[in-house]
């Protein structure tokens, strides 16, 4: 049985530093102007610096070219893969196709993970843009655990799951934040993702908190509960699911390392000391998980156990 892929989501060069002490295998890392919904943002120069530094590890690096691709952009996108094609990335995630014709056209070498949020749920999805370049798949957050392990069963791609953090649950391109603020004759300079960590939206009657900001891409929504199933990861494991992923958008520096190391800890005792061992310890990885959650993130474990209706 392979052991799956850790991978994480960093802030920063310095975060990935930790990171990778921690015990990451891999990291997702971008600019704003291409990739959604980064935990930082990569200047070309920064991700230069960062993919030496996981290369150094003999980790994986994978930029995020996954934003909605119009033709004022397509130009930029270009040149962007370029670059990481010149800087050697291990894999560039995309949603749009806008992203594979420009990998042909360009002559682009670097493996695709296909990463199209909610719309990933099926295996012949799946299949079918593995046969377009695609080396692995992100699944959408909203799948059952037997729907994952349908996708793989029935697939010779790689599969990337979600395993914690938070759920995007809206997108607008349009700049609602600000459209607001306007409505209201108040003005509002639109920010930085990291000064916006205290932004709600708040909902009385459910008695929950969306955290919501606003960038390049428009407006992003997120879940009111962060996902957390490190204590069922086991018919993951089973399954034989490729890459494991942290989501840490919108978390602390620190709360991520934290998460991480335990999250490595679950992996490592079910593969090199067996199931046992990872049963005996999970209960209080997810204690320790509990203890450093934000009072105002809940946790659950998301979409991975809720009957699927059709």
């Amino acid at each position: 049985m392979k052991k799956p892929e850790l991978l994480v989501t960093p802030q920063s060069v310095e975060h990935i530093k930790a990171l990778l002490q921690a015990g990451a295998d891999a990291f997702v890392i971008g600019e704003q102007k291409f990739g959604l919904r980064l935990a930082g943002d990569f200047t070309v120069a920064q991700v230069e610096e960062a993919t030496a530094i996981i290369h150094a590890a003999g980790k994986k690096v994978y930029v995020a070219v996954n934003a909605i691709f119009h033709n004022d952009r397509i130009d930029a996108l270009d040149a962007y893969v370029l670059e990481m094609q010149r800087i050697g990335v291990d894999a560039l995630l995309f949603g749009d196709p806008a992203v594979v014709m420009s990998a042909r056209e360009q002559g682009i070498t670097i493996p695709l993970h296909w990463s199209p949020e909610t719309i990933a749920t099926n295996w012949f999805q799946v299949n079918y843009w593995g046969e377009r370049g695609s080396k692995r798949a992100v699944l959408a957050r909203e799948l059952s655990v037997d729907e994952v392990i349908e996708i793989k069963e029935n697939t010779t791609h790689e599969i990337e799951v979600q395993v914690h953090g938070m759920t995007c649950m809206f997108q607008s391109k349009r700049s609602l934040l600000g459209n607001y603020f306007l409505y209201r004759d108040e003005a509002m300079e639109i920010e930085n993702r990291k000064d916006q960590k205290n932004m709600f939206l708040h909902d009385k009657e459910r008695k929950n908190k969306y955290p919501i900001y606003e960038d390049l891409n428009g407006t992003h929504i997120f879940s009111p509960n962060d996902m957390c199933i490190i204590e069922e990861l086991n018919e993951l494991f089973e399954a034989g699911i490729d890459s494991l992923k942290i989501d840490s958008v919108l978390h602390t520096f620190d709360y991520v390392v934290t998460v991480t190391n335990l999250y490595r800890q679950a992996i490592d005792a079910y593969f090199d000391q067996g199931e046992d061992a990872y049963e005996d310890i999970k209960t209080e990885l997810f204690e320790q998980i509990e203890a450093i959650q934000p009072a105002l993130r809940p946790l659950d474990t998301g979409f991975i156990y809720k009957e699927t209706v059709y």
